[in-house]
């Protein structure tokens, strides 16, 4: 069997590399579905037909307050067409350009800078509209919408509150805490407060059972996301699902949670791809902008980690390709990811501490990534801070050639690697029929 060339996001663009010929490989790639042609012409039908709603320029009326949430830099999201949209709405409801608010849902993530507002919104409307960021830790932009009967403290930014017509963009794809990404969570957690960030992405609530990847029915954090957008005011959303490069599949409008649930059907049949079972070896593909640094580069092994059944046997390896120029990141939470990974001894001392006595919001990736690392090897591919991958008990290899032949030597089966291209946009299933496209 010659050798196997294949390739896999890194940054902008992609990395080669070669398999041994001796080296068989299963590739994990989301279902194949045409991308719409006509993606103008689909918002606009999407806006006209909304599911379970009155089309947005009939909810909304002159003198209305309207707050929309869109999604941040770290979100695929193409809110420079959705944002657009939905003010044209707006506009023809009569809404005044100075009462509406662009609120970015950063949660606890860093503020959006000037370019990267222009980048999600455009600069016509960026220069046009208030367009503010998410403040999670500031007691005065925020509103404490009591407790959910989960315990869970709700507190969202004023300018959703004070609002008389909450809207939201977002993406629906496989996320390892609510299910499925984009519909109420770009409010509840995006607009959200410190207190419901914490107690949401807490050891209890990541611990459960029902918290995991693809998974809504007896999930405790959809639950309470669900509640949270519901005591925020969110009556409207416009959300996508996308390729794995990007190109838009689908656009539903509507009320929240039936839009929402109109899209994670449609996404089930496009990310959840068969496999025949786990592997030694996966190498996932992150790709731009979630490998920009550290902390959201990890959500590749930690998504595929927590798919229904992990696709890593213990002891394996993921192998990750990311140039994280940004570092660990910039954000409060980012910093605080850095400082538990660097300080701790090892994984279980994170795990263990963070069971007995929490951790602040951010920190909660470190949690979720000690778990992996407990049950597997990490190697990050490519990284421009070879260091800071080490302190945080991960393995630096500079190529995938390289991160094969360590992986390969140390593991029981080094014949059969998985290939997730798309690790973030893909979820492949452990099944006993087997599956998945061989190379």
């Amino acid at each position: 069997m010659p050798a196997q060339h294949l390739s896999i996001p890194y940054g902008r663009s992609a990395i080669e590399f070669e398999l041994p010929a001796s080296t068989r490989a299963t590739i994990a790639i989301s279902q194949p579905v045409p991308p719409l042609a006509d993606v103008s012409g689909a918002i606009q039908a999407a806006l006209l037909r909304p599911i379970d709603s009155p089309p947005l320029h009939q909810l909304a009326h002159a003198g209305n307050r309207v707050c929309i949430v869109f999604t941040d830099i770290t979100r695929s999201s193409p809110d420079h067409l959705l944002v657009p949209a939905l003010l044209s709405e707006l506009e023809r409801a009569g809404v005044q350009d100075a009462d509406i608010t662009l609120l970015c849902g950063t949660g606890m993530h860093r503020p959006s800078t000037r370019a990267e507002k222009i980048a999600k919104l455009g600069e016509a409307v960026a220069g046009r509209y208030r367009v503010v960021d998410n403040q999670p830790q500031d007691p005065h932009l925020l509103v404490d919408l009591g407790v959910t009967p989960g315990g869970v403290p709700v507190s969202v930014h004023r300018s959703v509150v004070e609002a008389n017509l909450v809207l939201a963009t977002g993406i629906v794809e496989p996320h390892q805490y609510a299910g499925y990404s984009g519909g109420r969570k770009t409010v509840a957690v995006g607009a959200a407060g410190e207190a419901l960030i914490a107690h949401t992405h807490g050891p209890a609530f990541l611990d459960h059972p029902g918290t995991r990847l693809g998974r809504i029915e007896g999930n405790p954090f959809h639950e309470a996301i669900t509640e949270a957008a519901r005591r925020a005011g969110l009556r409207f959303i416009l959300n996508v699902v996308l390729d794995d490069r990007a190109r838009i599949l689908r656009i539903t409008a509507g009320e929240p949670d039936a839009a929402f649930r109109d899209l994670v059907a449609f996404a089930r049949t496009v990310y959840e791809v068969p496999i025949p079972h786990a592997f030694d070896i996966v190498i996932g593909g992150a790709g731009y902008p979630k490998d920009s640094n550290l902390y959201q580069a990890t959500r590749a092994p930690s998504y595929l980690f927590s798919a229904p059944t992990p696709v890593v046997r213990p002891g394996g390896y993921f192998i990750i390709p990311a140039r994280c120029e940004e570092g660990a990141g910039t954000g409060v939470g980012e910093e605080r990811f850095l400082a538990a990974m660097r300080d701790a001894p090892n994984a279980a001392a994170i795990l263990e501490d963070a069971r007995r006595n929490g951790y602040p919001p951010g920190q909660q990736r470190a949690f979720v990534l000690a778990k992996v690392l407990e049950h597997a090897h990490v190697m990050i591919v490519g990284s421009e801070c070879p260091d800071l991958v080490e302190a945080c008990k991960m393995i630096p290899v500079e190529t995938i050639e390289q991160a094969l032949a360590m992986a390969q030597a140390d593991v029981s089966n080094p014949h059969e690697v998985l290939v997730v291209p798309h690790a973030l946009q893909t979820l492949p299933i452990v099944t006993a029929a087997g599956g998945g496209a061989a190379a």
